[in-house]
């Protein structure tokens, strides 16, 4: 399993229940390396979608502590062990904080957008750099989009 995120410097990941920025290029690669694939997420992350519809061309597994939730398009789950037998090996993390939280012992592979900047925030990914049960794959050079300056660095699992 993967998860895939974008963290500020301080590994925030997002701010009132929405993201912390939108970067038009990392949006266009989470679609092309997500697209095809099942994703894993929860209800407050789902509300962030446009129309808090579930995303196009994916299964989308929902993961909720609400019994009554339930979505058209999307599978809920309310137990992560439920949720970990129907998910394929092949599915993406994609938030939020409590999701990548209950989900992150179960991905081999992170893909992480790291923006060069700090935000407010109330919400954050685990500090991989600190964890030493994972190592730095793949880290591209740093691109810029507006003010924003950030870079893609993959993360795999230490065997």
């Amino acid at each position: 399993m993967k998860a895939i995120v974008a963290v500020d410097q301080n590994w925030a990941i997002g701010k009132g229940g929405d993201q912390l920025c939108y970067i038009s290029a990392d949006l266009k690669r989470f679609k092309a390396l997500t697209t095809g694939y099942p994703v894993i997420l929860g209800r407050k992350t789902l509300a962030t979608f446009p129309g808090g519809r579930p995303l196009k061309g994916r299964r989308n597994l929902i993961l909720s502590r609400n019994p009554a939730f339930r979505v058209e398009g999307a599978e809920v789950y309310h137990d992560v062990a439920d949720l970990l037998k129907a998910a394929p090996q092949d599915s993406f993390v994609i938030g939020g904080e409590s999701v990548y939280r209950a989900m992150l012992e179960a991905c081999d592979t992170v893909y992480v957008t790291k923006i060069h900047h700090s935000f407010p925030a109330d919400t954050w990914f685990p500090d991989l750099d600190e964890d030493p049960s994972w190592q730095v794959k793949q880290e591209e050079e740093p691109l810029e989009e507006g003010e924003l300056s950030f870079r893609y660095v993959t993360y795999e699992r230490v065997k």
